[in-house]
């Protein structure tokens, strides 16, 4: 049995500070739970249950300012906030940033 908003990795991917409620609505749906007290807070619910195999509840609170997303809570997080930083990637940056300004810097013969 399901009950509540699916949440998605995906979803949770595509979520940016900065975005409007209506681009919100789009990706998470519309909240299965709006506060009275907090007009700036959506929370989101998701329970799936199968009885004596698996049950799993998913919960996550969006919070706007100014009719923005500030941030979110919850069970779950951006992938790129829970993945380790790749050690080799960042090496290869800076390494090409560095040539990048070594270029800049060095005058072109003509």
């Amino acid at each position: 049995m399901q009950q509540g908003n699916v949440i998605t990795q995906e979803m949770i991917d595509q979520l940016k500070p900065g975005m409007s409620r209506i681009q919100v609505a789009f990706i998470m749906g519309e909240p299965i739970l709006r506060s009275t007290f907090n007009p700036n807070r959506w929370d989101y619910v998701y329970t799936i249950l199968v009885p004596g195999l698996f049950d799993q509840q998913v919960n996550m609170a969006l919070f706007f300012e100014e009719d923005v997303l500030a941030y979110f809570t919850g069970d779950m997080a951006p992938t790129v906030a829970t993945e380790e930083p790749d050690t080799e990637a960042t090496a290869d940056e800076e390494m090409l940033e560095e040539v990048t300004a070594d270029q800049q810097e060095t005058p072109q013969d003509a």
